[in-house]
């Protein structure tokens, strides 16, 4: 018995080692509890979060906070205070960023809360200008969760019923970068099934609207704003099309200004965008009345980051299609965040310009401090004004007053953030190469802050080329070889790149005349017979050439790579002739002659493999063009030279 009970103590000592190892894991991660005490009819509530792992070189660390208090209301002040109307249990949440600090955020339990000190007179301050705002509490990093706050206002002087949709996952990217954990509504709003949003694929009659350039664009182009809008089914085809998942609430009574806030958990995915100077979006549709097709639009768009640094750089163009660019505008947006003790007055933002970008084309889209753009000559009131030297945009705030997150009295983190987005169009000659490009901020006369790299790379987009030509085998005797083929390549690549091509060859050639001499003895009766045998050849081969291929520029390319050749069809014609010769004498007289002929087909034959190098002069990266090719065979006299046109679309 005692060995049995030895032998399991031995048998569980590890699982039970293993099983501690694996909370003391689980317990790394860094919490953040929720401290609250009930002062007159309010309650205090305070973040007891860790110290923070200052990011080497970053200004100083600090955390931001998010509240939502269970009733529907929600927070960013650091330490807030709130008033509930009712007596009850509330369950609150805080979610607590830390910014310029190295780890993950901590993470918070939800506390339920017991308020016995409610003041039923309290009444909430309208906090909205229009129907529709969306935000979030941070920026979404992989593999972490954020909460998006779909805010709405009854802007009628009537009680309404509507729905609300929110729509998230882009269609552009080939992976989700969110999944929707939890829905928290406090206003009896129910989920209705998302299947029965009208889709349909195609628009045949879009909406349009007027640009800054006088130009008029489909408005699925745009960034949509909370502008009310009419055609409620055009606006959820085109958020289908956009966007691959959506949650779909209904609501009802709701009271003439009245404000409401519909909380949502979303659960980033590893599989995420991990370009971290990447923009991606969700889209809110707020229909006020179920009566009529009246409705507003908002789109949230957010930067993908792995730590959360508030000066940063990002972009839309992460991935864009080179066949399409030509006349798009990338947007860039640069935020920021005067962390000091003291307001801001002058902001300095340097941005490098990759040379594929036109820098006299930057049109200001939208900023913060909301400033006029300055006058060539100097003004006293507050503008933005824009500068250029040969590498770099300077963007400078004058004159403006951008709280610190560190000044006394400032309790509204948001006031001390700003941020400039622009759109730009690309040069006359650009290529197709991934770019990036860095923000140094100056706040008056600090040391500059560097923001992150904004990259833009272009998809590899495929391109489909046809090839026609003759090859010429120079050892082999009457030998005629024409071909047609495809190529596949990446779309107008600006050096380096991989080629694939199938060629279909049509080849006939005469193969070499084999003679065999020999002296026959034929029952005592000695003569010279002379055998002749010569081949005639009918193909069909097919090559498959993989090459690496480099365009010196937009004229001359030049490649080399493996070939593998195998004839599917092969058709040899043979004849045989047989002399007899009287003696031992080939100069004697014939005295017989025998002649044979025969048609031999056979498929998926004589193999051969070598590697190539060639050149080609024309247009190198798209459209036609003219090369020479000349292929080492590994098999004997199979070497040829191959002369070929080209054209790539």
């Amino acid at each position: 018995m005692k060995s049995t009970i030895a032998f399991f103590l031995i048998l569980c000592c590890p699982l039970l080692a293993f099983t501690q190892q694996n909370t003391e894991i689980d317990t790394l991660r860094p919490i953040a509890n929720i401290e609250h005490k009930a002062v007159g009819n309010q309650i205090e509530f305070t973040p007891n979060a860790p110290e923070l792992n200052q990011i080497a070189g970053a200004p100083k660390a600090f955390y931001s906070n998010f509240w939502e208090f269970g009733d529907g209301t929600f927070s960013k002040e650091k330490n807030p205070i709130k008033s509930y109307k009712k007596n009850g249990e509330y369950t609150v949440r805080l979610w607590a960023t830390n910014n310029y600090g190295t780890g993950k955020p901590p993470v918070s339990r939800p506390k339920k809360i017991n308020v016995t000190n409610a003041d039923t007179n309290y009444q909430e301050e309208a906090s909205m200008d229009g129907a529709l705002n969306l935000q979030r509490n941070r920026e979404p990093v992989p593999n972490d969760d954020i909460v998006v706050v779909f805010s709405y206002k009854n802007k009628k002087n009537y009680t309404t019923n509507g729905k609300l949709f929110l729509f998230y996952n882009e269609s552009k990217y080939n992976a989700d970068n969110f999944n929707l954990v939890d829905t928290r509504t406090y206003h009896n709003e129910t989920i209705l099934n998302t299947e029965d949003l009208v889709f349909t694929s195609k628009l045949d009659n879009p909406i349009y609207y007027a640009s800054v350039d006088h130009d008029v664009k489909p408005l699925r182009t745009q960034l949509q704003d909370t502008t009310e809008r009419k055609n409620l089914p055009l606006t959820l085809d085109e958020a289908k099309m956009e966007y691959r998942n959506s949650s779909q609430l209904q609501f009802s009574n709701m009271e003439p200004n009245e404000e409401r806030h519909v909380f949502y958990t979303f659960k980033t995915t590893r599989e995420m965008l991990k370009d971290t100077s990447a923009i991606i979006s969700v889209r809110g549709v707020y229909v006020p009345d179920d009566a009529y097709d009246n409705h507003n639009v908002k789109d949230m768009e957010m930067e993908i980051v792995t730590s959360h640094d508030p000066n940063k750089m990002s972009s839309n163009a992460t991935f864009m299609n080179y066949r399409l660019v030509r006349f798009k505008k990338p947007k860039f947006k640069i935020r920021f965040q005067n962390n000091g003790e003291g307001p801001a007055r002058t902001i300095r933002l340097e941005t490098d310009i990759p040379d594929m970008f036109d820098k006299s084309s930057i049109e200001v889209l939208d900023m913060y401090p909301k400033v006029k753009i300055c006058p060539k000559r100097e003004v006293e009131y507050s503008c933005l004004d824009t500068t250029y030297t040969d590498k770099q945009a300077i963007f400078t705030f004058k004159n403006i007053y951008l709280p610190g997150s560190e000044q006394k009295n400032v309790k509204e983190y948001d006031s001390t953030k700003g941020f400039v987005q622009y759109r730009i169009k690309f040069a006359k000659d650009f290529h197709k190469k991934k770019t990036k490009s860095r923000t140094a901020i100056i706040f008056d006369k600090n040391e500059p802050i560097i923001t992150n790299y904004s990259t833009t790379r272009f998809l590899p987009g495929i391109s489909i080329g046809a090839k026609v030509g003759y090859n010429s085998f120079s050892d082999l005797k009457n030998s005629e070889s024409y071909f047609l083929g495809a190529t596949i390549s990446p779309y107008k690549s600006y050096r380096w790149y991989w080629q694939v091509e199938l060629l279909n060859s049509l080849h006939s050639f005469n193969g070499n005349t084999s003679v065999q001499e020999e002296l026959v003895d034929s029952q005592g009766f000695v003569f010279f017979q002379r055998t002749t045998t010569e081949n005639s050849y009918k193909n069909i081969d097919w090559e498959i050439p993989v090459l690496l291929r480099y365009n010196v520029n937009n004229y001359i390319g030049l490649g080399a790579g493996v070939i593998g050749t195998i004839s599917v069809s092969e058709k040899r014609d043979q004849s045989v002739l047989i002399e007899q010769f009287e003696g031992q004498n080939p100069d004697a007289p014939v005295f017989n002659t025998e002649e044979s002929s025969a048609e031999i087909k056979e498929s998926f034959t004589n193999f051969r493999s070598g590697f190539l190098i060639e050149a080609t002069a024309g247009f190198a990266r798209i459209g036609p063009s003219l090369g020479a090719r000349y292929v080492f065979n590994l098999k004997e006299d199979y070497n040829y030279l191959q002369l070929y046109a080209i054209w790539k679309f």
